[in-house]
């Protein structure tokens, strides 16, 4: 793995992403003077990924299906069957992967010069900006690269995790050990937590907060990362922080503002860094939202059984959902826009601007923690104020969510058990093609199954389930020689 020096971070950061206000100010090469709190500011903005993981995330998942017909884009092909990916074209996992230690590096740079210098409290938010941003993508790495973090058994976390880098790189390539899944998670809560109590401060002043992480953007996090380690009381405790007793417009509207504006209109809003239930937005060289025709994406299969089905609250869930002609179909949230490079023969980038963190999320994490907690009141609560922004013409009558109505819908008798199904049903449809249904596909140990359509049209299926080693993404060939052991196939 080879760790790129800040020249070569800043450098494409401004090269791919300056038709973006965050990056049109910041300077090509910052190393030689880190030496005022702006430049940190400016540096900081720099620690996120450039790229998304939607493709490796969705085309892993449950969410797609083998139409039989339309394009063959890369890699999706290779990760519809679950093998490894070679190369590092734009939506690989070698790209996340480079993307994220880039980011990494990003904020490592920051944390050093602030070791460095004294730059008093003004510094403080931003240090606990890069701390939690470091986190995070340390996190992501972890969910992709290394087996899912095991709450309940100590023993299970000796797996490899993900190499924690915490320091600048000042050699060409550096040995790097992956240390086990449970020093990776130790070292992602101490800089989370760390960052948390800088961030809570609230002395930050970021440009366009929504591109950062801010107090309530950190918490959306820590909701998630408490989620799979099992501490459902801060999973409570978060997401308090970014709600409050205030639910007014803090989540998604899609049957109501969003319906009013139609298909169109409604994409350009749902990603936009001025919406309130968007807590991070990061903005990313992709060219996922042209998938919606390829092969092996969503369905018919997927948006009968899936998307339009009924719920257990009693009713479907409004979505955006559109077919270009079947078999072809498309959530349509994703909106592309094109960095040009060259405005005379029209070449460039597509890029998509991506909430990896919302406050929907937030909720539904805090559902499941109140379920785990037995606290069915507060469960219930959740999962209706979601189903209210959710169901189409709405009413408490109807469409409550209740013990009952979720138990005989699972078929379950246990109340705990329903509630998180009921849980993890709203995800599944509500986030569909964003990236989350993997996050739950792994934490439960839930098994995929993708069809297989050949070449005599006959009908197969293929199966990942828990214990499957190819449920954790193989690490990029090129990290052997930074020292990092690959995945066991």
């Amino acid at each position: 793995m080879k760790l790129n020096k800040i020249k070569y971070i800043l450098l494409t950061s401004v090269f791919l992403f300056s038709g973006c206000s965050k990056y049109l100010d910041q300077e090509p090469d910052m190393r030689a003077q880190i030496n005022t709190v702006d430049k940190v500011k400016r540096l900081v903005a720099s620690a996120y990924p450039g790229r998304n993981s939607l493709a490796m995330a969705e085309t892993y998942s449950d969410n797609v299906e083998d139409k039989g017909v339309g394009g063959i884009y890369q890699p999706v092909p290779a990760l519809y069957e679950w093998k490894d990916i070679i190369g590092d074209d734009t939506d690989s996992p070698t790209a996340y992967w480079n993307s994220c230690y880039e980011a990494i590096a990003a904020a490592n740079h920051a944390l050093a010069a602030i070791e460095k210098n004294n730059f008093g409290d003004e510094v403080l938010a931003y240090k606990g900006e890069a701390l939690v941003a470091r986190a995070y993508c340390h996190f992501m790495l972890a969910i992709y690269f290394a087996k899912v973090y095991d709450f309940k058994s100590n023993a299970s976390n000796d797996s490899p995790g993900i190499p924690y880098v915490k320091d600048p790189e000042t050699v060409l390539i550096k040995q790097y050990d992956r240390g086990t899944v449970k020093s990776t998670y130790d070292n992602i809560r101490k800089d989370l937590e760390e960052g948390l109590a800088l961030l809570d401060q609230g002395n930050g002043l970021w440009d366009v907060p929504k591109y950062h992480f801010t107090p309530e953007a950190a918490h959306a996090f820590a909701s998630r990362f408490y989620l799979f380690t099992g501490e459902w009381q801060k999973v409570v405790d978060n997401a308090n922080k970014i709600f409050g007793g205030n639910y007014v417009g803090k989540l998604v509207p899609y049957n109501s503002t969003l319906k009013s504006l139609g298909f169109e209109a409604a994409r350009t809003e749902i990603t936009k860094a001025t919406q309130p239930y968007n807590l991070l937005i990061t903005e990313t060289y992709s060219g996922y939202q042209r998938w919606w025709d390829n092969r092996y994406a969503m369905g018919i299969s997927v948006v009968q059984n899936i998307y339009n089905s009924m719920t257990a609250a009693g009713a479907k869930l409004y979505n955006f959902g559109v077919s270009y002609g079947s078999p072809h179909y498309t959530t349509y949230i994703w909106k592309e826009f094109w960095y040009v490079t060259n405005p005379t023969a029209n070449t460039g980038f597509p890029m998509l601007m991506v909430p990896v963190l919302m406050s929907d999320e937030a909720l539904l994490n805090r559902a499941e923690a109140y379920a785990e907690l037995g606290n069915v009141n507060g469960a219930l609560a959740d999962l209706n104020l979601f189903a209210r922004n959710r169901i189409d013409n709405y009413n408490s009558t109807d469409y409550a969510v209740t013990v009952a109505k979720s138990k005989q819908f699972f078929d379950v008798t246990d109340d705990k058990e329903a509630l998180v199904k009921t849980v993890l049903q709203f995800k599944h449809v509500g986030f569909m093609s964003m990236g989350l249904r993997w996050l739950d596909i792994i934490r439960k140990g839930i098994t995929v199954k993708h069809n297989v359509i050949g070449s005599d049209e006959r009908e197969t299926f293929i199966e990942l389930k828990p214990d499957d080693p190819r449920r954790v993404f193989q690490i990029p060939q090129e990290a052997k020689l930074a020292g990092v052991e690959l995945n066991p196939r």
